[in-house]
């Protein structure tokens, strides 16, 4: 096994230094999986919000070879549990294959004040 700590240089980079974006855990067989950190993305709404979130998951996932139907888990953090549906609607149009499985938590706030979604994923990579 091996275990490869990334920040893809064609994929948006991180806000901060002090974290990397994708965890690589790769198998003997040529599989892996993806644990992605948390994304955020700038927008005036949650949809606008949301969109960003998954086009930078969707850039990440591709660049270790991956796509948003490899995704197997995803965890999803609200500001506003009341949106739930608004996120939903633009989740779909990304994750359009057997949903992952998944949580979604309501929280007080996430790291930077105007954002109101954050969303971490794991990814399962089969041998090429």
């Amino acid at each position: 096994m091996q275990i490869t700590l990334d920040n893809p240089a064609y994929a948006p980079q991180p806000l901060s230094p002090y974290y990397s974006q994708v965890a690589r855990i790769e198998h003997a067989d040529g599989s892996a999986l993806l644990f992605l950190s948390g994304q955020v993305a700038e927008g005036a709404t949650l949809a606008e919000q949301t969109r960003g979130v998954f086009e930078t998951i969707d850039a990440l996932l591709k660049a270790h070879g991956a796509s948003l139907a490899d995704v197997v888990n995803i965890r999803t953090y609200l500001t506003d549990i009341g949106k739930l549906e608004e996120y939903g609607t633009v989740r779909r149009r990304f994750l359009t294959g057997t949903p992952p499985t998944s949580m979604t938590f309501e929280v007080p706030r996430l790291f930077r004040p105007e954002a109101q979604v954050e969303v971490e994923v794991v990814a399962a990579v089969r041998p090429s």
